[in-house]
């Protein structure tokens, strides 16, 4: 019986090997090598260790590489460290034999990702918070060990039910407090909305089954309203000869519970269950204008709602969101959320930064450099303080953002509800050390003074 059953488990690693190989889809025959030799040196170190649920602990490796390649987009050096991630820290086969047999890049990715692993203690405390600067740091130096550890995560969410409830809470709690606002933070939304609702099924399992089974009771009548809601749009698209896809995006579990629980109100009242979403395939240089066309033939059929549009195509979002988002009014007089994108952008949607290293030759405004570099100031300066270090980066996930102008029309993000004196500092800590006041459109504000969007701000400072 055991040598049968080695004999499926030895067959369920090469299917999962293969699925890895599929998504990654590379014909460099010295990358396939490369990854063919760390998954040989995995499965060695983990030959005896099996996991909570029995199964042989390769399983993990091989599934957070197939994250790292299909799910988030990263190439070699990563699937390399996604499946030596747990060695040095689990096996008997050390940092020094991952250098022997990998070089240096790989094993300080790998040391990074153990140094993540021994730095999380749980949310709340001091010692956490100081934690969360060590991990912005290592973000700040080589964002891939945080991609590998948000993948590492995402697969430990999805197999967290052998576990004891305890540690399912704990483990559930760092999600919520770290790892979904980091995936946030880097544009991976895929990841960062199934992180939450994971996190959700083990914190408030009610609430997760509840709204799970009410969203597959009226998935039908919303399949039928989509069908609609596309024909007359989907005839023109055709008819002008555009290349386009048109999908249906159900809003996240834990999206839906936190719209309730904020608004008091119960699930048949939330009426942007769903959006609708328009891919287009165009060259980079009309992507603007083909996305207006398309706004423009759906707003032909439906009337649009002027309060409701957002324009992250002209100015991008922080994370290096771009889309065009409005919403109409469908059949039946019921509002319809509207998100028109390119392929390209849609991929960096999906895929974050991964996705914009991939396109960086084509377009580098992407905000995401910039926001590196922030950090790397912040976590310079002598006088940062941990706690309100993580409380202003989670503030700049979750908030609306505004954008304002300097005197030279230059365009500065910043969190909704950001004074003058936050301005100031987020040109430079020696501006906001020496900011006394501003002048807003021509007039003169105190440095409390709250910003609003398309403020044009002329820092005042006191001379050294």
């Amino acid at each position: 019986m055991e040598l049968v059953e080695a004999d499926i488990e030895k067959k369920e690693i090469i299917k999962r090997y293969r699925s890895l190989l599929r998504v990654w889809n590379t014909k460099d025959k010295a990358n396939k090598q490369l990854v063919r030799k760390a998954f040989d040196f995995a499965m060695e170190a983990h030959k005896d260790i099996r996991r909570k649920s029995g199964e042989p602990y390769i399983y993990h490796p091989l599934e957070v590489a197939t994250i790292v390649a299909g799910e988030i987009g990263l190439g070699t050096t990563s699937i390399v460290c996604a499946l030596l991630h747990d060695v040095a820290e689990d096996t008997d086969y050390k940092l020094p034999a991952i250098r022997k047999n990998f070089g240096e890049k790989i094993a300080w990715i790998i040391d990074g990702l153990t140094k993540i692993d021994r730095m999380i203690e749980g949310p709340g405390s001091s010692l956490q918070a100081e934690n969360y600067k060590k991990i912005l740091r290592t973000l700040s130096e080589d964002v891939r060990v945080i991609m590998i550890k948000l993948a590492d995560r995402l697969h430990n969410m999805r197999t967290l039910g052998p576990l004891e409830k305890d540690k399912q809470l704990k483990i559930s709690s760092e999600t919520f407090y770290l790892f979904a606002p980091l995936a946030h933070r880097l544009g991976l939304f895929e990841i960062k909305s199934e992180l939450e609702d994971l996190a959700l099924k083990y914190t408030e399992p009610e609430a997760y089954f509840s709204i799970q089974q009410k969203l597959e009771a009226t998935r039908p009548d919303r399949t039928r309203f989509f069908n609609r809601f596309i024909y007359p749009v989907k005839r023109d698209l055709r008819h002008r000869g555009m290349n386009f896809e048109i999908l249906v995006r159900e809003k996240s579990i834990f999206s839906i519970w936190q719209k309730m629980k904020n608004k008091e109100i119960p699930f048949e009242e939330i009426f942007d269950i769903f959006a609708v979403r328009f891919i287009i395939d165009v060259p980079f240089e009309k992507e603007k204008e083909e996305c207006w066309k398309v706004y423009s033939i759906i707003t032909d059929h439906y009337r649009p709602n002027p309060t409701r549009l957002k324009d992250w195509i002209s100015i991008p979002k922080s994370n290096g969101y771009e889309s065009l988002h409005i919403t109409v009014m469908g059949q039946d007089g019921k509002w319809v959320e509207v998100q028109i994108r390119t392929r390209r952008m849609d991929e960096i949607a999906e895929r974050g930064l991964a996705a914009h290293w991939k396109y960086k030759g084509i377009k580098s405004e992407s905000g995401l450099d910039e926001m590196l570099t922030r950090i790397r100031e912040i976590l310079e300066s002598q006088e940062t303080n941990s706690a309100g270090l993580m409380d202003d980066f989670k503030m700049n996930l979750y908030e609306h953002e505004i954008y304002v102008f300097t005197p030279k029309g230059e365009l500065f993000k910043l969190p909704k509800g950001a004074t003058v004196l936050d301005f100031a500092y987020s040109i430079h800590s020696n501006l906001g050390n020496r900011c006394v006041g501003a002048k807003v459109d021509g007039k003169n504000v105190p440095i409390r003074y709250e910003l609003k969007n398309g403020d044009q701000v002329e820092i005042e400072v006191v001379l050294p």
